[in-house]
């Protein structure tokens, strides 16, 4: 039980790269970005081949992140420069990295038992190699999502972080301050999709393989985080909305953890997954109507 507990908290850490990957697009830039569902196996398809060919762990990360920033990058300058509506744009770049994704590593590709990953690296071994593989993957995990997370709220706090919050916000200001919205569009999908391969990366080096359906429903995954964290923690002001997508995504996980315990098959894990993503929905677009009937209701003296 203790090892179920520990692998759940773990992936749920983990994909919260990927749910803070979203919250950038989600909720500062409200931009549908499909690209993820090709960003996420793209990290992962890079570092498989990587380790395959004996390149660093912690390198294949830094890869990972370029790669995706990449393709966030392509679906900037699809809808910023070529005037393609937001979500068909991530679709395009969604689809074309599927091909990419198979003329990397093929359909499937296995990293070998005696190839290092960035949880059995000597960096880690050396810190933590008293611990079980179990427990270094829960604290390596840890550590990313904390160093992603400062990085993240510190550059929120810097002049070209603000102008991209204010450039979901409220164009007309960045405009006004003589910076173009749709660069600052395009550096938020590159920030977002380098998380989302970061993502991708891990996945790929703790279950040691790559699969090139593993983006399917990753988008869902991610916004499903982001949604529950920004409602469960909505009436808390100091927890911030990067805090909140990472719970967001570990509470998720603890929720399907208990619906695979309590039996449900891993064939249904998709569908169970869409239905409670569509709960959510409605029950936050419940919420927002009553706050609105209660704004428009009118006053008795």
């Amino acid at each position: 039980m203790q090892d179920l507990i520990i692998s759940t908290l773990t992936q749920g850490l983990i994909y919260a790269l990927l749910a803070c990957g979203i919250y950038i697009t989600y909720k500062i830039l409200d931009f549908p970005d499909l690209t993820v569902d090709g960003s996420f196996p793209l990290g992962a398809a890079v570092t498989a081949v990587l380790l395959t060919h004996g390149v660093d762990p912690w390198l294949s990360l830094v890869a990972a992140m370029a790669v995706g920033a990449v393709a966030g990058l392509c679906t900037g300058v699809i809808h910023v420069r070529f005037k393609v509506r937001d979500l068909l744009s991530g679709i395009i770049t969604m689809t074309a990295l599927f091909s990419i994704n198979l003329q990397i590593a093929g359909s499937n590709l296995v990293v070998d038992r005696g190839t290092d990953t960035i949880f059995t690296s000597a960096p880690v071994m050396a810190l933590f190699g008293g611990t079980s593989l179990l427990i270094r993957k829960l604290i390596v995990a840890l550590l990313l999502v904390l160093i992603a997370k400062l990085l993240l709220d510190l550059y929120f706090k810097t002049r070209s972080g603000m102008l991209l919050r204010a450039a979901g916000d409220n164009a007309t200001l960045v405009t006004t301050l003589a910076k173009n919205t749709g660069s600052m569009k395009i550096l938020g999908l590159v920030i977002a999709n380098a998380l989302v391969a970061l993502a991708g990366s891990v996945v790929c080096q703790e279950q040691r393989a790559f699969s090139a359906t593993m983006g399917t429903g990753q988008m869902v995954f991610g916004l499903a985080a982001v949604i529950i964290g920004s409602t469960a923690f909505r009436r808390l002001d100091f927890v911030k909305g990067t805090t909140a997508a990472i719970l967001g995504s570990v509470i998720y996980k603890i929720c399907i953890q208990v619906a695979i315990s309590l039996g449900l098959p891993a064939k249904l894990m998709k569908l169970a997954t869409a239905l409670l993503f569509l709960v959510i929905l409605v029950l936050g677009s419940q919420r927002k109507e009553r706050v609105r009937k209660g704004k428009e209701a009118p006053h008795h003296a």
